[in-house]
């Protein structure tokens, strides 16, 4: 069985969650796992081992697990970016398109210096809003965007080709079709 199908394996699926037709890929059966979350962060460190990180952001609420961990493997700073209104200090926000209107997120001001180089991990990307707002939110503080990383791509919702259409290195552990 390879590394990939073995990670795969611990993701549950679940049919018709948050609504009809969408299958929710719930990555709190790969977490419980010691040995599939060890595994998870270190193949999500792999790619950017050899750039100079600075800083993890991570995106609620999974990101905030996962790229933790990430940040102390790479020796880094961890920022989380946030729903709107959680964050206690100046604040910038980024707003981004869901199926149904709007959301936003935000970060600190003071979260990332100028010129620090930034890792973006999340546990899934669709169809790219939440991820692209946060770096929009990193390069509005001064960061310097080293590449995303996510355990799940949905590559039928085109967020990780839109991230690369942006110039951003994109990398994801597994793959799966559909919503």
């Amino acid at each position: 069985m390879s590394q990939n199908q073995a990670l795969r394996d611990r993701v549950r699926s679940i049919p018709d969650y948050p609504k009809p037709g969408i299958v929710f890929r719930d990555i709190t059966t790969l977490l419980q796992d010691p040995a599939g979350f060890r595994e998870t962060v270190d193949r999500l460190v792999a790619p950017f081992g050899t750039h100079e990180v600075d800083k993890v952001v991570g995106v609620e609420a999974r990101g905030f697990i996962i790229g933790g961990a990430v940040a102390h493997q790479l020796h880094a700073g961890f920022v989380p970016a946030r729903k709107m209104g959680k964050l206690p200090w100046e604040t910038v926000s980024a707003e981004y398109e869901l199926e149904y209107g709007t959301d936003a997120i935000q970060m600190h001001t003071d979260c990332i210096d100028k010129g620090e180089r930034v890792l973006l991990v999340d546990d899934l990307i669709a169809t790219g809003g939440s991820a692209g707002a946060a770096l929009d939110l990193v390069e509005q503080v001064g960061g310097e965007i080293v590449g995303c990383s996510f355990v799940i791509d949905l590559p039928d919702l085109g967020g990780s080709t839109r991230l690369r259409e942006r110039g951003y290195q994109v990398s994801a552990l597994m793959e799966f079709e559909g919503d």
